[in-house]
């Protein structure tokens, strides 16, 4: 039966169980992934009675359902929502809240915990969550009585979407959500200290502008800032003008179009070879939404030591963490770069565009057409993403796990759009792809979602097919299959004389294990088969599984080895 939310502001008496339920509503929230349990059982009984206005996603592991809240935030720009029990359930959660804190996504999870005269006693199922998740959430908060959740339950959906984003958690006690309060909504707009969006400096903007029309070799990077401030249209608009070329990160990929010209590709440790050549030559850096990654940076000793550093950053604790910036431009992206767009003068930096190009020649030669156009027998995954951008158009959201996939889709894989590479980017979680390709689909239900994973993250979290026979999530499936944990092993023959030590994967029957979810399976061994296999995935309605066999010891180049100068870039 439903229960519409009262539209006036007189107060009802109900449960703090209801008063869950009634906020998120409140927020906007129609949707939670989650899986119940005796401590927040209360919870799940107002679940039941609001299911017609707010849809749970029950999925087949906590780890899972925070994945899947993830993949929904990142496509959609809303705040995903998850719910687990207390003790192991609360504690699943924590590797998904410390992935959303390091890539800035925003979540809010809602945990049950044991009665409050029982906390600190050690009893069944408790767990101290508060201080597990304190260094991994942007705020957490424990609710011992049932008129404290409202308020909580505001003040979370503001810090997580308020600023940089991040997750939060509200850990409340059984007897908080079988209490009885006051209800009373209202919406926070502020929290006393917290600054969410620094104030932009006109003379910062101006001091910017100046160095970068003064350069002859400027050189931007852009991180997932640019979409997260929902800046792409100030930021495309600033690379046109200034005509600088552009490099992405790789949560900062799909905030520009991957054919736009002056988009050069991405730096860091598989980034493509000019941009990370090229980093060291640049005279004036321009930083717009990103934080200096180690994976970006290589050895600090010697990046970019030649360059003038400007840095546009809405966190000031990040600036000048890794890199000394020479003019930092604090405050929210979208606002700095349109102040900025009048201080810059119309420019085109051809001369110094040309030498990217050259070495983008070399590249594609030594190393992207052998992967795109092969000659060895055994595929590469590198055709099997090209035959994917060829039939979805760069149109599609790509959700990718992490190892040698991830870094061959995140170069391979075309984007038109923004908000359309999902991946784990800071914490590099093995299990992330399939659960967030739920949450992604479920965020943007009129898009391909087709997610990327490695035989080893798969087997992961794998579990989550059940999710998709349950929801009939039309997310496609596909498993390069090298029959390693491919990253480790590339390290193995590169560093350590092939000795692969536990990274030989014996797999199960994956065609065997999709069907027996229900969902279309297929798998390709030959490359004269991938195409047709490829376009019947794509044209499939409904879920889709597709399993290729990879050449077993492919590696993925360019590569800047651990601590070396970017420059030090190796193509083989």
């Amino acid at each position: 039966m439903e229960h519409p939310i009262p539209k006036n502001k007189t107060t009802e008496i109900i449960s703090g169980a209801e008063a869950v339920v009634r906020a998120l509503l409140e927020e906007g929230a129609n949707l939670a992934y989650g899986y119940p349990g005796g401590a927040i059982m209360p919870i799940y009984d107002e679940l039941y009675k609001y299911q017609d206005q707010l849809n749970h996603v029950l999925t087949r592991h906590e780890q899972g359902a925070i994945h899947a809240a993830q993949g929904f935030a990142r496509v959609s720009g809303k705040v995903g929502v998850c719910l687990a029990t207390s003790g192991p359930g609360a504690t699943n959660l924590v590797t998904g809240i410390a992935d959303a804190q390091i890539d800035s996504t925003p979540l809010v999870c809602i945990t049950g915990q044991v009665a409050s005269h029982l906390l600190g006693t050690d009893a069944f199922q408790e767990t101290d969550v508060i201080s597990i998740s304190a260094p991994v959430t942007k705020w957490n908060v424990q609710v011992t009585k049932a008129e404290e959740i409202p308020a909580a339950i505001a003040k979370a959906f503001y810090i997580a979407k308020s600023g940089r984003p991040g997750p939060v958690l509200i850990d409340i006690t059984k007897d908080a959500q079988l209490g009885q309060l006051e209800y009373n909504y209202e919406k926070c707009t502020g929290v006393r200290s917290y600054e969410p969006i620094p104030k932009t400096s006109e003379e910062a903007v101006k001091a910017a502008a100046e160095l970068i029309n003064s350069a002859k070799k400027p050189f931007v990077i852009f991180g997932q800032g640019v979409i997260l401030g929902q800046a792409e249209a100030a930021f495309k608009a600033f690379v046109e003008k200034s005509g600088a070329p552009a490099a992405w990160t790789v949560l900062g990929l799909s905030a520009l179009p991957t054919d736009h010209p002056l988009n050069v590709g991405m730096v860091g440790m598989h980034g493509h070879y000019g941009p990370n050549k090229l980093t060291n030559e640049c005279d004036v850096l321009i930083a717009v939404g990103m934080r200096f990654d180690d994976r970006v940076t290589g050895s600090l000793h010697t990046y970019a030591k030649q360059a003038k550093v400007v840095h546009f950053e809405i966190d000031p604790a990040e600036v000048d963490k890794n890199v000394k910036a020479n003019v930092a431009v604090l405050g929210d992206c979208k606002t700095s770069l349109e102040m900025l767009l009048p201080y810059i003068d119309t420019n085109n930096h051809d001369a110094w565009h040309n030498e990217f190009k050259k070495y983008h020649e070399e590249e594609l030669k030594a190393v992207i057409e052998p992967q795109l156009k092969p000659t060895k027998e055994g595929l590469t995954m590198g055709e099997v993403i090209n035959q994917v951008n060829k039939e979805t158009n760069g149109n599609a959201v790509v959700v990718s796990d992490v190892g040698q996939h991830q870094m061959f889709t995140v170069r391979y894989a075309n984007f038109t759009t923004t908000r359309s590479n999902v991946t784990s980017g800071g914490l590099g979680t093995m299990g992330f792809a399939l659960p967030a390709a739920i949450g992604a689909k479920m965020g943007a239900p009129e898009r391909e979602v087709v997610a990327f994973i490695g035989d080893g993250g798969y087997q992961m979290t794998c579990q989550e097919l059940g999710t998709i026979l349950q929801t009939g999530a039309a997310v496609k499936i596909v498993v390069l299959n090298n029959e390693f944990l491919g990253m480790v092993r590339q390290w193995q023959q590169l560093f350590f004389d092939k000795r692969y030590a536990s990274t030989t994967m014996i797999n199960p029957d994956f065609i065997k294990l999709a069907e027996a979810y229900d969902i279309k399976a297929a798998k390709v061994v030959k490359r004269e088969d991938l195409a047709a296999a490829v376009k019947e995935m794509i044209a499939s309605k409904e879920s889709y599984f597709l399993e290729v066999m990879i050449e077993k010891e492919d590696n993925v180049f360019p590569m800047v080895p651990t601590g070396a100068c970017v420059s030090e870039v190796r193509l083989s």
